[in-house]
């Protein structure tokens, strides 16, 4: 039993989803084009699940460190199913 149970934890630590499958995904569940993208790896939980954290962004031109758009898709790196989309409101530039 104990063996199944390191096995299960072990298969669910594994990274099959690359970065750049982690980037495509996420692009996919935001409603707008991005300029930028960051992405890291975050390992979650007693397991040490494997997560890509992909951010999106449109700067803002007109305030510069500061965005327009801003999207965070947490996908799990063992099965690339999407876990959590975090995505910001429009926020129009003055004078556009």
């Amino acid at each position: 039993m104990l063996s199944f149970v390191v096995a299960q934890s072990c298969q669910q630590a594994q990274i099959r989803v690359t970065q750049d499958q982690a980037i495509a995904t996420a692009k996919q569940e935001i409603a707008f084009t991005p300029k930028g993208t960051q992405v890291r790896m975050l390992r979650q939980g007693l397991n040490r699940q494997p997560f890509w954290i992909v951010s999106l962004s449109v700067p803002n031109a007109k305030r510069p460190g500061t965005f327009r758009r801003l999207a965070l898709v947490h996908i799990d790196a063992n099965t690339g199913e999407v876990t959590e989309v975090q995505q910001d409101e429009v926020v129009p530039e003055k004078g556009s």
